[in-house]
């Protein structure tokens, strides 16, 4: 279990400006030329924010072939971010298991692609 301490105190205007969106992966394959394993995909939030790149470390627990169609949460307002030769657009959000191996984020009941967080 992550033994992690509790993040600094922040306002809610704070956290308010970090946008969390749902979006539904429309593919993903392996990504090689990442320094650790991963997978690229392509997840669409919707007409206001369309299909957007990232790279996530999933490979313990997902295979590219399975991710399609999987609803997925993103930080969709950070900067683009360079990862080996991928330009990454959002950051797909998960949660480590008790070893370290990250377990996607996704919403249990279906909303909206692009529906944001509150």
């Amino acid at each position: 279990m992550n033994s992690a301490a509790p993040a600094p105190r922040i306002s809610f205007d704070d956290f308010m400006k970090v946008d969390v969106r749902v979006g539904t992966i429309v593919s993903a394959e392996p990504f090689p030329e990442a320094k650790k394993p991963a997978i690229k995909m392509m997840i669409d939030f919707g007409p206001a924010i369309g299909i957007k790149k990232s790279s996530a470390q999933i490979t313990k627990y997902y295979k590219p072939e399975q991710l399609p169609g999987k609803r997925v949460a993103a930080v969709v307002n950070f900067p683009p971010r360079q990862i080996g030769p991928l330009m990454s657009e959002v950051l797909t959000l998960g949660f480590p298991d008790d070893e370290g191996a990250v377990v996607l984020f996704s919403p249990d009941h279906a909303v909206p692609n692009g529906a944001r967080l509150f």
